[in-house]
């Protein structure tokens, strides 16, 4: 396959892309052992929207990204890598990226892709994109040719790759003429090897397979969102089954042939089952709650330091998961490269007689403390219901306001009234590493939701450090400092870090757990 990258590349990038290119030459490309089939696949929430530039939430994910795809994603290691560049060259001054694109890539619509899509899909996320952030680095975008994109950088970015490969809110490429779509309301044609059917709220969202689709011939399977993609699948049905229960008894009786999430108590009995089986993910997300700045009492930070003082991590984390966890200080998890436990004096305190006097130096006189939280996911409502009564423990009167899971994503991004503290789970930025784990808390994103001119500015100052360092040590550094001020001013509150399990029935070929539910590759034998 061709590298990465050429010229003043990353030798980590060069070095894998070379290792998998051996490792390819050798292997053979990726037959369906069966053609054809419906899928049924049960999801945990309901999708607010499948407009991949404008969501962040991992339930549109989950479904958009089997339809979509982009000029750089991260492979089964999260690693950065091609998927519709064809290469992509780095100057020598490190400030331009030039994107040689694949050939024949066809829209769902049959169109062509060119460098014109690609040059619009950007245009239209600098408008309307919400991890827009990423790229205020990018002084212009260019599309010289057909073939060719080129983006080239105010100044050089260490981390430029590593944010332009991210799939937290990624840059999909989209047929020019869909780049005026309002946010939330961008028709669903991508490149991917499935195409939309249709899509009912509350209900389900079906595809069917893309005859046009071109896999990437550089790979002989797939890795991570990119590499060689087949639909053996004629359809799949992503089907939103927020009920546990309801989505153990389905696979147990054969009515789904995979779910996204098993609550633990079932486990045992369905680990017995020879027509199922069970695909634990370690380390999912981190299961997490981030503040309202804007929203008083949590303009205070004594009152915010008293909830962090009064919380037991492992009572939130038994009662999100049946157990299914690890504490975890912090963003990352240990073996990453980024970890630290900056900031550990002050997790996991419990510590009621520090939150009380805390709560007394802050003047705090009963106000209501609201946790926003929803049923879609049982883990967050869970450490929701949980913290609460910790924190009326100690005098501090908490509130539940349950929602589904898009209208508190709604609320959390687009109010700063009625709540104070919103449940959620870092999975996907934790899992790209050191500067996506802290990007949800810089600017644009800022979701501790500071007021107008009070974002904080030694967090922004570390954070540019990560995203600027020359060394990776120089920016494991500068994570660190990042980590401990949020701890210090509790710009989130990091409880532990979760495992999910999905399952197949035994007759599923080729599903292989992820940050999402691939359905690529699949099959389901006669």
């Amino acid at each position: 396959m061709n590298r990465v990258i050429r010229r003043g590349t990353h030798a980590a990038l060069l070095a894998g892309a070379s290792l998998l290119a051996a490792d390819l030459a050798n292997a053979q490309a990726f037959q369906c052992g069966r053609k054809g089939g419906d899928f049924l696949f049960a999801q945990e929430a309901k999708a607010n929207s499948l407009d991949q530039h404008t969501s962040s939430t991992i339930s549109t994910r989950n479904i958009a990204m089997n339809m979509f795809e982009s000029l750089m994603t991260r492979d089964e290691n999260m690693s950065p890598i091609p998927e519709l560049a064809a290469e992509v060259i780095e100057s020598a001054d490190k400030k331009t990226y030039t994107f040689k694109l694949r050939q024949g890539i066809k829209f769902h619509n049959g169109k062509t892709m060119t460098s014109a899509d690609v040059l619009a899909s950007y245009n239209r996320y600098m408008k309307v994109g919400i991890d827009r952030g990423i790229y205020a680095i990018v002084e212009k975008y260019e599309a010289p040719d057909p073939a060719t994109f080129v983006v080239t950088l105010k100044q050089p970015q260490p981390t430029f790759l590593e944010n332009f490969s991210s799939f937290s809110v990624p840059v999909v490429i989209i047929p020019s003429e869909l780049a005026d779509a309002p946010a939330m309301q961008l028709k669903t044609v991508g490149t991917g090897p499935f195409e939309l059917v249709e899509f009912v709220a509350d209900s389900h969202v079906k595809m069917k397979r893309f005859d046009g689709y071109q896999s990437d011939t550089r790979y002989k399977t797939t890795d991570g969102f990119g590499g060689y993609k087949v639909a053996c699948l004629d359809t799949a049905t992503f089907r939103f089954v927020v009920e546990p229960q309801a989505r153990v008894a389905g696979l147990e009786a054969g009515e789904f042939h995979a779910v996204e999430d098993l609550p633990a108590k079932a486990q045992p009995r369905l680990k017995d089952n020879k027509n199922v089986v069970l695909k634990p993910l370690k380390n999912f997300w981190v299961q997490i709650a981030t503040p309202n700045f804007s929203l008083p009492p949590m303009d205070n930070l004594n009152v915010r330091r008293a909830i962090q003082a009064a919380l037991d991590m492992e009572e939130i984390m038994e009662a999100a998961t049946d157990g299914a966890y690890d504490l975890n200080v912090g963003y990352q998890y240990p073996g990453q490269a980024y970890y630290t436990d900056a900031g550990k004096e002050l997790y996991n305190q419990k510590n009621a007689a520090k939150a009380k006097q805390l709560l007394q130096q802050g003047g705090y006189k009963g106000e209501k403390v609201i946790l926003l939280t929803n049923r879609d996911y049982p883990s967050m409502y869970n450490a929701a219901l949980v913290m609460s009564e910790q924190l009326k423990a100690v005098g501090i009167n908490a509130e539940l306001s349950v929602l589904d899971w898009p209208a508190t994503v709604n609320q959390q991004q687009n109010t700063n009234t009625g709540w104070h503290w919103f449940f959620t789970g870092y999975g996907t930025n934790t899992s790209l590493g050191g500067i996506a784990a802290l990007r949800f808390h810089a600017p644009p994103f800022n979701t501790y939701k500071p007021k107008p001119g009070e974002e904080d500015k030694e967090f922004i100052a570390a954070f540019n450090d990560v995203a600027n360092g020359d060394t990776l040590e120089k920016r494991k550094v500068a994570f660190a400092r990042a980590q401990a001020r949020m701890f210090d001013q509790v710009m989130a509150l990091p409880f532990g870090s979760l495992t999910k399990v999905q399952a197949t029935r035994a007759n599923v070929e080729g599903f292989k757990p992820y940050r999402i539910p691939r359905v690529s590759n699949v099959w389901i034998k006669g």
